[in-house]
């Protein structure tokens, strides 16, 4: 009964504190437009706006696809853990993480494609290139913590890390800290990696046949994802969190550097960026396999 609660507590957590990083991006987004901007909470405000609205459905895919994403993200979150906490007895599997992810964006593929809408299926369509464009490097930098540790436990590669920054992996792994880096903005979707949603483009490519519920869950499932993206960067590079309150100051910095740099960038065709994923975060990445490799395991 506790695991239950614990679970469905972690999954609140999770979406609360993904609302809580997208309205920190939009607003330091607009600060770096010289604007006010929409307050911090403005993310908690939308999704029940939404909730509260009347909603479309297409078909049962539709319906199914969109429970479906969420689901996957929140079943990836499960495995993030939080200052040695996790909902269940689990060593933070970075390989089941890694099968739960792509459930999720592909469920929304299936339930945003149900609409028939040509503009979604550009946008997914996109969506779903660039994946293989970040997935690649990002399975290769997975590669060369497993040529370090033996290991895909997200506690053991936290503990590694233990006694201060000379120890994190982004100082002692800095060819891979960078491809991460570069992968991390693909799957977050910020610029020049924003092709599948582009407003002026595609009219917001998948959400652009969404309302009410189905736009909430869509906004549960970004945030969801965001919670994910940077608890696997904080875990891997940033030496996790000696308590719930760091590591969610972590995942805030990490968040705000990425929208910050995205306002650095025009975005790349869908072409174009898949391409430099490849050139820069996958080379950089398998620089990073091969050193570990050599020097052997710790």
């Amino acid at each position: 009964m506790m695991e239950v609660l614990n679970v469905i507590g972690y999954s609140f957590f999770a979406m609360a504190a993904g609302l809580l990083y997208m309205g920190i991006g939009r607003k330091v987004a607009a600060r770096l437009h010289r604007r006010y901007g929409p307050p911090v909470w403005q993310c908690y405000i939308d999704v029940v706006k939404c909730f509260s609205r009347k909603s479309i459905s297409h078909n049962f895919i539709m319906d199914l696809g969109s429970m479906m994403g969420l689901s996957g993200l929140l079943g990836a979150a499960m495995f993030i853990p939080i200052a040695g906490f996790l909902p269940f007895p689990s060593q933070g599997p970075i390989i089941v993480i890694l099968y739960l992810m792509p459930i999720g964006y592909l469920g929304m593929a299936m339930g945003v494609s149900a609409s028939g809408n040509p503009l979604t299926a550009i946008g997914i369509g996109r969506a779903l290139t660039l994946m293989i464009g970040y997935e690649v490097p990002f399975a290769t930098i997975v590669l060369s913590f497993i040529a370090a540790y033996s290991s895909t436990s997200l506690v053991s590669l936290q503990a590694a890390q233990a006694g201060g920054f000379a120890n994190w992996h982004m100082a002692t792994m800095p060819f891979g800290f960078v491809a991460a880096l570069i992968a991390l903005m693909g799957m977050l979707g910020k610029k020049p990696f924003d092709t599948m949603i582009a407003p002026s483009e595609i009219a917001s490519g998948p959400m652009v046949e969404l309302s009410g519920k189905f736009l909430g869950l869509a906004f549960l499932q970004h945030a969801t994802a965001i919670f994910v993206e940077t608890g696997l960067f904080v875990l891997l590079f940033l030496g996790g969190g000696s308590n719930f309150l760091e590591f969610i100051a972590k995942q805030a910095a990490v968040y705000i550097v990425m929208s910050s740099l995205s306002e650095l960038w025009a975005r790349y065709r869908v072409e174009q960026a898949t391409k430099f994923l490849w050139i820069s975060a996958g080379s950089l990445a398998l620089v990073q396999l091969v050193i570990n490799m050599i020097i052997g395991r710790k």
